[in-house]
């Protein structure tokens, strides 16, 4: 649970505010005033500080400019009974994260914690995020050397700059989040928290209140208040990858904040302004689902307005060369390995199904099994099938005993199955099928197999 420490000169105020968040479940430490909190925060970690502002020796001002100064970084909540918009405003500027005036409502302090709590660990994560980044690609940079990948990269830098809804379209793998953070880097809301969803990975009952939040009681299993990743990613980038997978009930409610700018949590009653830029993403046709009546219209106008296409990794073959350099170095273990030409060839030809991330895969497989002789040769990769098919050479005659029409559309989906690897947008385009058609096989023989 975090860490708060309570800094004001009146005794009897600490000890309120300490009752207070010690109910929620937070750890507290008291100081009297600036220079023994300042003692107590180089000492040992805390999560947030909540200060008075008017204190004797070392007031919240001197505070939060020794905080900064000291690099400690820790978030600061100004509390004070002379409190104005000009002075918050003043706050804000100086670096405060937020300003609550004396006489305060518990309900204020609650929330405000949990806002700036929340606020925080979405900015540790993001900072873990672009670390994990760094290890892929330069902040400023994806791995590319295609045309193709150029051309998507020069669209997101267009888009960046602006407020605009951005659509990312491509197949599983391609590496859609990964452009999303190079879209929020480059514009002016990187110092803010970039915030990824999957629409696809969050149980039906619960995506309302993963985005917008939920009140305590709203539902059997809220026993606390929870903001939601619209109010997290505030100032910054919400990512809503994966979502055509999104619940038709739920779409309605984002239509409605992408057209207001404004929430409410989930058993709530209040308003509250979100200002997020947001970027979307898939894997699906969704003109498709529209026409199928699982995605809606209005909805899909609202976040088509800039889309980008991420192209496949099969339509950028120059890419697969330094892709792979990057991979071995990076999962070599400090140990050069080097490729030999049989094994690039192979990987240039392979169709990669699951694209960069498949490709991925197979080299940390292939480092693993190269740190003996610190060469990845062909027989390493010869799990890797290069067995195009020309459908136009696909010549099937009807035999005449007939044949079990259904076995065999079923025999088909579980090849495509293998094939790609368990990857149902490359299966079913293998198939030569629409995805929601290959979706209609797969359950049938997941019935029959099953």
């Amino acid at each position: 649970m975090a860490k708060i420490l309570i800094v004001d000169d009146e005794q009897r105020m600490r000890h309120l505010l300490s009752i207070i968040l010690k109910k929620k479940g937070y750890e507290v430490e008291e100081a009297e005033d600036g220079m023994q909190a300042m003692d107590m925060l180089s000492s040992r970690p805390f999560d947030l500080v909540i200060t008075d502002v008017k204190m004797p020796r070392m007031d919240g001002h001197a505070l939060l400019r020794q905080i900064k100064k000291t690099g400690l970084n820790y978030p600061v909540v100004f509390i004070s009974a002379f409190g104005t918009v000009e002075s918050a405003v003043e706050a804000m500027r100086d670096g405060v994260m937020d300003f609550i005036t004396k006489p305060f409502e518990q309900e204020r302090v609650v929330l405000t914690v949990e806002r700036i709590l929340g606020m925080s660990r979405i900015i540790e994560e993001n900072r873990e995020l672009k670390k994990a980044l760094n290890k892929f690609a330069a902040p400023d940079e994806i791995i590319h050397k295609s045309e193709a990948m150029q051309r998507t990269l020069d669209m997101a830098a267009h888009v960046a700059n602006e407020e605009s809804t951005v659509l990312i379209r491509g197949e599983s793998g391609t590496g859609k989040e990964l452009l999303a953070k190079y879209i929020h880097q480059a514009g002016p809301r990187a110092a803010g928290p970039f915030v990824p969803v999957n629409c696809a990975a969050i149980p039906q009952g619960l995506i309302e209140s993963e985005l917008f939040g939920h009140e305590k009681g709203s539902f059997t299993s809220a026993s606390s208040k929870n903001v939601g990743k619209f109010e997290f990613s505030s100032g910054g980038t919400l990512f809503l990858d994966e979502i055509g997978d999104m619940p038709i009930e739920a779409q309605a409610k984002l239509l409605r904040v992408l057209q207001e700018k404004k929430i409410q949590r989930v058993g709530g009653r209040k308003e509250i302004d979100v200002d997020s830029r947001i970027v979307c993403a898939t894997n699906q046709s969704l003109e498709e689902l529209v026409t199928e009546g699982r995605f809606r219209s209005d909805l899909f106008y609202r976040i088509n307005v800039f889309p980008i296409e991420l192209p496949p990794l099969r339509e950028r073959g120059q890419d697969v060369p330094i892709l792979t350099r990057h991979f071995t170095q990076k999962f070599g273990g400090g140990q050069k390995i080097n490729v030999t030409s049989g094994a690039m060839s192979l990987l240039s030809k392979y169709s990669w199904p699951g694209n960069v991330r498949e490709l991925a895969n197979v080299l940390e497989r292939a480092c693993i099994l190269a740190r003996k002789d610190g060469i990845i040769d062909e027989g390493m990769l010869s799990f890797l099938k290069i067995a195009p098919v020309n459908k136009n050479e696909f010549d099937f005659r009807l035999p005449p005993q007939g044949i079990d029409l259904e076995e065999l559309e079923l025999d088909m989906v579980e090849q495509a199955m293998e094939a790609t690897n368990e990857n149902q947008s490359a299966a079913a385009r293998l198939l030569g099928l629409t995805r929601a058609k290959f979706r209609v096989l797969l359950k049938q023989y997941n019935e029959k197999r099953g």
